[in-house]
């Protein structure tokens, strides 16, 4: 198949879709796809007369808001790379990326400025203000001249209006940088995943032709995952605007109850999330339920009309227009999967990561299987480093359009990520099946060996202890006593149903036996620690896990 520029389809869409509602702040701000398009040639002026070059590098660190968009695709179609940073990070790191990448223009949040100097990022020629897209710094008096001159320069450019005619951004080659990604991971330290054009058009098609087909100008999509992380950005935003669907950002921190006074407001086509979002929902408000009806589920047909109803509520309370929920980012709980699947709610499972921007495997809802996270995407393949990829568990390796090009200024990782005949490797264990499902284990680097030299996975374990009544999360450690699991607790639920701090952790200490009863003999759990706030999180919401990790 012939290479299509990323810039060119995006184009094509802006200039078809022109008066359509391209990107919204939730309960805020609407920007039609002809105010993206005017936004993005004012911004290629001032690239321009500011001297930015061809392949020179673009920051950008904000929350999700409309603008962020509008800055993104400025610097691709305009040949710059973007170089998105999440906002979440500390000043230190902002400045260490920031300066790491070589940027030459910062777009920045207002909030996020406040923590921040432009003496720390000397490399800068300019800083700008995302939410305004007026200067806060400037290295000269030339380049603040160009900012207020600007839309004097725009009408004098354009004085009959800017028209789709006037559309030409620049087009991109398969093998070309498109976008730098810094991810902090859950092994050390930021890496800055150097993704080509082909991997972005690889998940444009991939989105296009097997997992949405039926997406179109007319569908809505509420972004509530970081749009600086690829998960977000490819699927929440990238693929809709190649489509010319309108994108509804949340600006807010995506808490259980925004998201979902979104989604019943906005009725999206479809949904992109973290497993974490949905645990949360049926611990809180489906458990409750099937746990009261425990008796009258054991009954046949009461059990089906119940289920039914369950899962009718759940669709409804999710915008009820949506053809799946497509999750991704962390392994999904096994107990809550089963449940998903036995009420038959439309729900699939990827598996993907950062240097493959991002999929890999996928399956529709109806097509996956139980404990599966779906097959190879067109255009990529995978491998099991095993002998028997089929029983014993390996790594998992990759190989097609969408592998990164490599970490930016880091030869020594670059080769450590891959085999001698060029395969990605992934860092994470598992098996398929005969047909080619894939089935997750877990991460190379967490797997803790038994002392009978047994693998013990401790994804899965935790998987076990976060079932139980209060524990939000919990981390599996090796340390001198065996395993020992750190739990963050809900102790705010807790003190509303009238526990104190003291009584819930002995509560949960007790259900130990029944934790271990759950868990093969090799990978019992010793002793339970509890967290007094919430662990540390990457972009995806995992757990930075090497902050945990303890002397054995």
């Amino acid at each position: 198949m012939a290479y299509q520029s990323v810039n060119k389809l995006i184009e094509k869409s802006i200039r078809e879709n022109w008066d359509r509602d391209a990107l919204s702040n939730y309960q805020g701000a609407t920007l039609k796809y002809k105010d993206v398009a005017e936004r993005i040639e004012l911004l290629h002026i001032a690239f321009q007369k500011c001297g930015l070059q061809k392949g020179d590098k673009v920051a950008l660190c904000s929350r999700n808001q409309a603008h962020w968009g509008v800055c993104f695709l400025a610097a691709t179609t305009y040949g710059a790379v973007p170089v998105p940073i999440l906002h979440e990070f500390k000043p230190e790191s902002i400045h260490y990326l920031v300066n790491h990448s070589e940027a030459k223009v910062l777009f920045v949040d207002e909030v996020i400025w406040q923590g921040l100097s432009e003496i720390e990022m000397p490399g800068l020629e300019v800083i700008v203000q995302m939410n305004t897209l007026n200067y806060i710094y400037a290295k000269n008096q030339d380049l603040v001249t160009v900012r207020k001159n600007l839309t004097g320069t725009f009408n004098q450019m354009f004085p009959n209006g800017f028209t789709p005619d006037h559309l030409n951004y620049y087009e991109d080659q398969p093998e070309e940088l498109a976008l730098i990604n810094y991810t902090s991971g859950t092994s050390g330290f930021s890496k800055g995943v150097m993704i080509p054009y082909r991997a972005l058009s690889c998940n444009i098609r991939f989105a296009h032709e097997t997992a949405e087909p039926q997406m179109n100008c007319e569908s809505q999509m509420v972004a509530m995952l970081p749009s600086a992380h690829m998960y977000g950005l490819m699927f929440e935003f990238l693929f809709e605007m190649s489509i010319g669907a309108h994108v509804h950002f949340l600006t807010r921190t995506p808490s259980p109850k925004v998201i979902m006074k979104a989604f019943s407001e906005i009725h999206p086509d479809v949904i992109i999330a973290v497993p974490l979002i949905f645990e949360k929902v049926y611990k809180s408000q489906i458990k409750p339920v099937v746990d009261r009806h425990k008796m009258l589920m054991r009954i046949p047909i009461v059990d089906q009309v119940i289920r039914k109803k369950i899962r009718n509520n759940l669709i409804e309370a999710f915008g009820g227009r949506f053809e799946e929920v497509i999750m991704g980012g962390a392994a999904f709980n096994p107990e809550v999967e089963k449940f998903m699947r036995q009420i038959h709610f439309p729900f699939t499972v990827g598996y993907g990561m950062t240097e493959c921007a991002p999929i890999i495997t996928y399956a529709k809802w109806w097509k996956t299987r139980r404990g599966s996270c779906g097959v190879p995407v067109p255009g990529c393949e995978i491998r099991i480093d095993s002998k028997n990829p089929y029983k014993e568990p390996g790594e998992i390796q990759v190989r097609g359009e969408n592998v990164f090009l490599g970490y930016y200024k880091n030869r020594e990782a670059t080769q450590a990520a891959f085999t001698n005949d060029n395969w990605l490797k992934t860092g994470d264990i598992g098996v398929i099946d005969y047909d080619g499902f894939l089935y997750l284990r877990g991460r190379s680097k967490c797997m803790i060996l038994g002392a009978n030299g047994q693998n013990i996975y401790p994804e899965e374990l935790e998987a076990v202890i976060n079932n139980v009544v209060y524990v939000v999360d919990s981390l599996v450690v090796e340390d001198k006593v065996g395993l020992t699991a750190l739990i963050y607790p809900d102790y705010h639920q807790a003190e509303l149903d009238g526990l104190s701090g003291e009584a819930l952790e002995q509560r949960i200490r007790e259900s130990l036996p029944e934790i271990n009863k759950l868990l093969p003999s090799y990978a019992q759990i010793n002793h339970i620690e509890f967290m007094p706030e919430d662990f540390e999180r990457t972009p995806k919401r995992s757990i930075k896990r090497y902050l945990y990790q303890r002397q054995k």
